[in-house]
């Protein structure tokens, strides 16, 4: 997984930050080492700023991050601020599970973008965030480090701070942080059981995601499932995620035959199962360590009164 802010041109330069390259880091990259003296930024968001011209080694401008140090030469980086978001603050009420000076964890409702996008400017939780926590315009997308899709419910962490985002980007790249899911998929599935195969943008259909191979440009993905109730012609399951790809719960149930109640992408209406108006997924627990005290946390948040009617609809009191 990538960096997802490391773009440099969603900054501008500030004064330049002078340092030294220890003795000892002789013959090791420049990106490898500037990443130590400068942990609150990702390495892929430093190689960036060198690629854009941005560091002097010993005075001269240097563009390749995988240049080669001596050992105690003078790095000047001209250290970017973010820039004020363009996007515009809404007053859109948030429903906060946890909060401090370095996080925000939510429960996001369905029916809710996270980011703005073609035919959605207004009315996100970018634009929410904008509104709700201060300085969050500084911030690369508002602080936002990952996202469920519109119509998916649930639990989500959101930085406050430039350093809580690079270490929770840090943590999704090692996969510290555990996200569990609950889902209604269609059939009878009755053993436990895991799904490793890759996911990338349908080659045909380019809204879509799908099972591609990593030869044409699929992602390592991999979700593990649980069943909790069986009901006739559907199953209530908890799926656990190893890896984020997009879609990624909705494509690997429906690759295996069991697509997601109400998914209008990736699976088909099914008259004996009562009408639901989304896909039925909700990110019901999330944990992770905290970026200021390294401090294991987790939270749960139940489904929504929507999942709920419909797993009595199934017949489940």
């Amino acid at each position: 997984m990538n960096d997802p802010y490391q773009n440099a041109g969603d900054y501008s330069p500030s004064e330049p930050f002078d340092m030294a390259v220890p003795l000892t880091s002789g013959g090791r990259r420049l990106d490898q080492v500037l990443a130590e003296l400068l942990p609150q930024h990702s390495r892929n968001r430093l190689q960036g700023w060198i690629r854009d011209g941005l560091l002097t080694l010993d005075g001269v401008t240097v563009t390749e991050p995988k240049r080669k140090l001596a050992g105690g030469e003078q790095l000047a980086l001209l250290l970017p601020d973010a820039t004020p978001s363009e996007e515009i603050p809404e007053d859109i009420p948030l429903q906060a599970v946890f909060e401090d000076e370095s996080i925000l964890v939510l429960n996001k409702p369905a029916g809710l973008v996270v980011h703005p996008g073609s035919g959605n400017r207004q009315g996100t939780l970018l634009n929410a965030l904008l509104h709700h926590v201060p300085g969050s315009a500084a911030l690369p997308r508002a602080g936002i480090v990952h996202r469920l899709d519109k119509d998916t419910s649930g639990l989500m962490v959101v930085a406050k701070t430039l350093e809580a985002q690079t270490d929770l980007v840090r943590q999704l790249q090692a996969r510290t942080v555990k996200r569990q899911y609950l889902a209604l998929v269609a059939g009878r599935l009755e053993r436990s059981g895991g799904v490793d195969v890759p996911i990338g943008r349908h080659p045909v259909q380019r809204i879509k995601m799908a099972v591609v191979p990593e030869s044409r440009g699929g992602k390592a993905a991999l979700t593990y499932y649980r069943p909790l109730l069986l009901f006739p012609g559907c199953t209530y399951v908890e799926c656990t995620l190893e890896t984020g790809r997009t879609h990624q719960i909705r494509v690997h149930m429906a690759h295996i035959g069991h697509p997601l109640v109400g998914d209008p992408v990736y699976g088909k209406r099914d008259p004996r199962l009562p009408v639901f108006a989304r896909q039925a997924l909700h990110a019901t627990r999330l944990a992770l360590l905290h970026p200021l005290t390294g401090q294991r946390m987790q939270w749960e948040a139940p489904p929504p009164e929507d999942m709920r009617q419909l797993l009595e609809d199934l017949g489940y009191c």
